[in-house]
């Protein structure tokens, strides 16, 4: 069932659209700020903060139509339990379920059109904009929610490892990669049906997938393995593993366009790392701040943007000289950033 937000839960509109001409020929960044239940929108051109949106309960998984008009945030009503929290204690927290969902956000008049379910505690999430179907990982039920835009209604849920939390689309669109943070595996899902294909072992704690435009290809960051699986599509195989500098916690993964480089979040590492896929070896690395997480890149390739959680900012990093050119203060717990075209 749909849910809709009350008038005065929706953000006021009409004060923040003369602030969409500053982004108008350039990039949209949106950020999610786990801790103030806002997204703060950042204009590519200027690196400036445009607009704060507060769209619910602890938002993390974000992403924006190909357009720009619209885009989607993740909302959970669970608490916050870090690996380092025993589980029991976790148990023992107050959950509000009815603050789970899936914002769908105006993204010209910056309202909150609706809240879509998503099951329980929604993470991260991929959407085909093609079928219009979007699939979530459910962190504390241990499955993936497939969701009906159109319709607003969730069609099916399939189990995963325990505790999905990274999701992606092959580019066909017809499998879907859930990560299981303590199994330590990925669930191959095949959209068609919704049917499990295979479970593929990976290094521990992986947290984000992406695969190459072929899709022959798939990598994964391995946290607590401080490396990169690189995975066989068609096999469903573990072909190599690709290590990083002590130290690393890889999260957020980003391709570059022409696919020669693969970008890494380091997390707790504090950096953001550069693989050559050639040779599978890390070329470039550079500090952006605490807890790097959330990574995304400019349409045009030229600029990388890192959600820094403790220091509440976003680091712009230019691809070119491996830097960091700007630091833009957000809202509190910066978690998940994605770059879409200006909405017009």
């Amino acid at each position: 069932m749909k849910k809709l937000l009350p008038l005065a839960a929706l953000s006021a509109a009409a004060i923040l659209l003369p602030c969409l001409a500053a982004a108008q020929d350039g990039n949209v960044i949106y950020v999610t700020n786990e801790d103030s239940n806002t997204v703060s929108v950042i204009s590519g051109t200027s690196n400036d903060v445009i607009a704060t949106i507060p769209v619910g309960k602890r938002p993390r998984g974000i992403k924006v139509s190909p357009d720009g008009s619209v885009f989607y945030v993740a909302l959970s009503g669970s608490p916050k339990c870090p690996p380092t929290m025993d589980d029991d204690v976790c148990e023992q927290m107050e959950a509000d379920k009815a603050a789970d969902g899936i914002a769908e956000v105006n993204a010209v008049t910056h309202e909150v059109v609706r809240i879509l379910p998503s099951g329980s505690d929604p993470e991260q999430f991929d959407v085909d904009w093609n079928t219009r179907r979007l699939y979530v990982s459910n962190e504390d039920i241990h499955i993936a929610s497939v969701l009906d835009l159109d319709e607003g209604e969730i069609l099916m849920q399939v189990p995963t490892g325990l505790e999905p939390e990274g999701v992606r689309l092959s580019p066909d669109g017809s499998l879907v990669y859930v990560t299981g943070e303590v199994d330590s595996d990925i669930t191959v899902i095949e959209t068609a049906a919704g049917n499990e294909l295979a479970r593929i072992g990976v290094g521990l704690r992986p947290r984000d997938s992406i695969f190459t435009a072929d899709g022959s290809r798939a990598f994964v960051s391995a946290e607590f393995g401080t490396n990169i699986a690189v995975i066989d599509v068609d096999s469903h195989s573990l072909i190599s593993e690709i290590p990083l500098p002590e130290g690393s916690l890889p999260m957020g993964l980003v391709l570059s366009p022409d696919e020669s480089t693969l970008y890494v979040a380091n997390g707790r590492g504090r950096t953001v790392v550069a693989i050559d896929l050639a040779s599978e070896t890390v070329t470039h690395s550079v500090e952006v701040g605490p807890r790097p997480w959330g990574l995304a890149m400019s349409l045009d390739g030229s600029t990388l943007y890192s959600a820094n959680g403790p220091s509440d900012d976003v680091s712009v990093i230019d691809v070119e000289t491996f830097t960091v050119i700007s630091k833009i203060p957000v809202g509190e717990t910066p978690w998940g950033i994605v770059v879409g075209p200006a909405p017009r």
